[in-house]
């Protein structure tokens, strides 16, 4: 852990949209991306909808000696987007790592395009874009006028280029790389960086406990299934795995990197096509 002041990203002020997570056995991308970010040096504004989780992300954090905090954020309600970049700026005169890490597919009625429901389409894609685009139109309006830009991380996933079942989730999170590239070539005169980072199969509270109990299925079985497509040792990645990637891409080692669309995936994507 690096001493205060120094690290890859000492004296930044991030925001980390969807910091929280939801219960489970291990970390969740969020709260390991806030915790890594803090570790080398950034003061952290955990940003989830559900408040108690985001405060649980800050405990972890300040009980390591690092700076953070919580706000309540609804990436599908504007206004509260709009709030937490302003609650950042304010509150540590700059926004220069913005993380979007949102994203929602069983959990939000998911399912093969012959079989979804409008209502679960628009409201996945709510979150899982339309939650994305206000937060990034709300920080580039601060990085635009920061002497140093900024940095904007967006998390699609391996789903939006490989056969993935549920149709909104890989539209989505493709349409997230989309993004990410228009944001990246629109606003380099700016100095501001834009990339994506697409995880495969990770062992994360969200990926495994939405799985487990869906016809009949154990927590042995859902972790047997998923290692089995991960060319790498058979085994899934974890949300520190992700964070690595985030940390990589926020710092100055990645200050030529823009417009890329990193996949953190062990290889699954080389086997699928």
């Amino acid at each position: 852990m690096a001493q205060p002041g120094t690290g890859r990203v000492a004296g930044r002020a991030a925001l980390v949209m969807g910091g929280g997570q939801t219960p489970g056995q291990t970390a969740g991308n969020g709260r390991a991306t806030s915790v890594l970010l803090a570790r080398e040096g950034a003061k952290v504004l955990v940003a989830d909808r559900d408040l108690a989780a985001a405060e649980d992300t800050v405990k972890q954090i300040t009980g390591e000696g690092g700076e953070a905090v919580a706000i309540a954020a609804d990436v599908t309600i504007e206004d509260e987007v709009a709030a937490a970049v302003a609650a950042c700026a304010q509150r540590w005169g700059s926004l220069d790592i913005l993380h979007n890490n949102v994203g929602i597919s069983i959990a939000g009625g998911d399912a093969p395009v012959a079989d979804i429901e409008a209502d679960a389409f628009a409201r996945i894609t709510a979150v899982n874009l339309q939650g994305m685009v206000m937060t990034c139109k709300h920080a580039i309006r601060v990085m635009r006028d920061q002497p140093r830009g900024g940095v904007i991380t967006n998390i699609s996933s391996i789903a939006a280029q490989i056969n993935y079942p549920f149709v909104t989730y890989r539209t989505s999170k493709a349409g997230v790389v989309t993004l990410t590239e228009h944001i990246a070539i629109t606003n380099a005169q700016y100095g501001i960086r834009a990339n994506a980072i697409l995880p495969g199969l990770m062992d994360t509270p969200m990926a495994i406990e939405n799985r487990v109990g869906l016809g009949g299925r154990t927590r042995e079985d859902v972790y047997a299934e998923r290692n089995s497509h991960v060319p790498l040792r058979n085994t899934m990645g974890t949300a520190w795995d992700v964070a690595n990637a985030a940390l990589f891409l926020a710092s100055d080692e990645a200050a030529f990197i823009t417009g890329v669309a990193l996949a953190v995936d062990g290889g699954q994507s080389l086997a699928t096509g």
